[in-house]
């Protein structure tokens, strides 16, 4: 099945331009980190548990946002009337935004700490927060073209290949957030 993509009004891009410089100046004044702490930039970080996770601009967790992108994109499909679809790549980017500085305060951090195998998590740089914002950016903007089947199963392959690969994707992330399953933890763990 075939859906019409969500239009893409040029206001409501550079809204969605404005509130990324937004966030970036609002974790810029949180003192995170601007890149990684290592002092370099890579595009890719495949060590789960090493030093440069959440640092650089890609990562293993980089599925998940693209996954994020193509639920927001549905949401917004079945909830936006007529014209204010076209302003649905902003909202998408607010709330991928506000989950960016939720997930990088002091309450996720010791959460994903005390809950998760991530035990020195410490939060993303801005360089992986922006990245992660422009990951779900890719996922809506696919979402757009993909008939719900393809956004579907490229959403479920990304999620067995993370599984496999590293023992965690987005479903038990949010799992073990909301309600974390020792077994699972030990299970990711590798123990």
């Amino acid at each position: 099945m075939l859906r019409r993509p969500l239009p893409v009004d040029r206001r409501a891009l550079l809204a969605a331009l404005a509130l990324l410089v937004t966030f970036f100046a609002i974790e810029l004044s949180w003192h995170r980190p601007l890149f990684c702490p290592c002092g370099s930039v890579k595009l890719w970080a495949g060590a789960v548990h090493g030093a440069e996770n959440s640092q650089q601009v890609a990562d293993w967790y980089s599925p998940s946002h693209i996954i994020h992108g193509f639920l927001l994109y549905g949401l917004w499909w079945l909830v936006l009337p007529g014209r204010m679809r076209g302003w649905a790549l902003p909202l998408a980017v607010l709330v991928e935004g506000g989950w960016e500085l939720l997930e990088n305060s002091p309450i996720i951090i010791d959460r994903y700490r005390a809950v998760t195998a991530s035990y020195g998590y410490s939060g993303d740089s801005i360089l992986n927060s922006m990245c992660d914002i422009g990951m779900m950016t890719i996922g809506f903007m696919v979402a757009r073209r993909l008939p719900v089947w393809g956004t579907i199963g490229t959403a479920i392959f990304f999620e067995l290949l993370a599984l496999a690969v590293i023992r965690d994707n987005l479903t038990l992330n949010v799992l073990m957030l909301t309600y974390p399953i020792d077994a699972v933890r030990i299970w990711q763990a590798g123990v």
